[in-house]
């Protein structure tokens, strides 16, 4: 679009109005490649926005590594800023400032600054978000920025700013047109967020010679979990706690957390070998209080009712352990069903073999990349498959159909979970 033609928001535009323009504004929704962001930074000045800055990247597991953080550095009297995403259902959720979500006029106020400063630059949608964050948190005076790459790491948009620890937490096959299709190169990629000789947190347990190669070229402290070699720290669980190992720290008897425990360990890694003041206390409170929507939420109990945004086979394997876990917990063994919707840009084959069903509700998405129902359903099991024109149909027949021992499972998607959550609003 030549948004010359097109009347272009101002500060006193609402929300809605800006990111109509924003996702219009730029003739690819993805464009890697730090050239353009890094001039309008520059002009902004947001190259280093805070005085601590901490970048999180990885296949799965980023935002609830990233929302472990944000707890325990709250709990430690940080004040924090968390840039995330992709959002649910609103788009400030992208932006936490002290565990709170800013009001429209903050977006609309850097969206308009970043407009004026940008000239004839064109800047995607990820771009102008990652932009007015930093903005925010600038202006706000934030301690620690934890900010959560998009895509791959090398060429996102977050990477405009130099951080001053580099976190990697898993590294499997997803995005595989804009990454590659290997492990060694993805990691490669993500590996792109490391600064020479500032420390790498890795919580992949089989990291990638890639990896290991680009942070030795960069004199890049590389401290991994076991079992990879030369590992720094470790963690194990019992019935009812764990406990992280480091090199030179032992934590016990830590409350078991609302996460997966490899990400809960990854955050706690990151502190642990941080500059940051973190107690003892704060690591279990922030442990404690450390939950996210879309990531194993549990929203009804009878039919047991989880939502889960898996979309790629490393996460339907966790899930798909996690709802083994679930039903040995159960007393009665009701039927399984799994409303699920995704992205034509995944790997729909892999992911739905991970999973198993009694029952499956397929529903469309829309838009470029969505898949319709049809589509799944060529990988599942006739006799026990419906197709539906949208992921609310899908979960409306579910329901009907679950007796209350039933468990539902919703995932494949942020924007499936997005489109139930919303439904169960309504």
């Amino acid at each position: 679009m030549d948004d010359k033609l097109q009347d272009k928001p101002n500060a006193m535009s609402t929300l809605s109005t800006w990111l109509c323009y924003l996702e219009h504004l730029h003739n690819r929704p993805i464009e890697l490649g730090l050239s353009r962001i890094q001039k309008v930074a520059k002009k902004l000045d947001v190259e280093k926005p805070a005085p601590y800055v901490i970048t999180v990247a990885g296949t799965n597991g980023k935002g609830t590594t990233c929302r472990m953080l944000e707890m325990i550095l709250l709990a430690a009297n940080y004040r924090v800023g968390v840039y995330s995403s992709p959002h649910l259902i609103h788009y400030t959720e992208r932006i936490r400032i002290n565990n709170q979500h800013l009001p429209d006029a903050t977006h609309v106020a850097a969206f308009d600054l970043i407009e004026q400063a940008r000239g004839d630059i064109s800047l995607t949608y990820f771009e102008f978000s990652t932009l007015a964050a930093l903005l925010a948190f600038k202006q706000s005076q934030v301690e620690v920025i934890i900010l959560e790459v998009g895509l791959g790491g090398r060429l996102d948009a977050t990477n405009v700013v130099d951080s001053d620890m580099a976190v990697i937490t898993s590294i499997a096959l997803d995005h595989t047109d804009w990454l590659g299709d290997t492990r060694q190169s993805i990691g490669r990629e993500k590996a792109g967020i490391f600064r020479a000789h500032h420390p790498a947190i890795i919580g992949e347990p089989d990291m990638p010679q890639s990896i290991v190669d680009y942070a030795q070229s960069l004199q890049v402290n590389l401290l991994s979990c076991k079992p990879n070699k030369h590992a720094s720290w470790s963690y194990s669980v019992s019935e009812d706690s764990w406990c992280f190992q480091s090199e030179h720290l032992v934590l016990d008897h830590l409350p078991l957390p609302h996460i997966p425990l490899a990400n809960a360990a990854t955050a706690i890694a990151t502190l642990v070998y941080s500059s940051l003041t973190i107690t003892d206390e704060a690591i279990k409170t922030g442990i404690s209080h450390a939950t996210l929507p879309g990531r194993m939420q549990k929203v009804m109990s009878e039919p047991l009712v989880i939502l889960d945004v898996a979309h790629n086979p490393h996460a339907a394997k966790y899930l798909a352990a996690q709802l083994t876990q679930l039903r040995a917990k159960q007393s009665q063994h009701g039927a399984v069903r799994f409303v699920i919707g995704m992205l034509r840009d995944k790997d729909i084959a892999s992911t739905l073999h991970c999973l198993s069903a009694d029952y499956w509700y397929c529903g469309s998405l829309y838009g470029e990349r969505g898949t319709s129902a049809t589509t799944l359903a060529q990988y599942l099991p006739k006799q026990t498959t419906k197709t539906f024109t949208s992921v609310a149909e899908a979960w409306q027949c579910a329901l009907a159909e679950a007796s209350k021992d039933d468990i539902i499972i919703v995932c494949g998607s942020f924007h499936t979970v997005a489109e139930v959550m919303e439904t169960i609003k309504e």
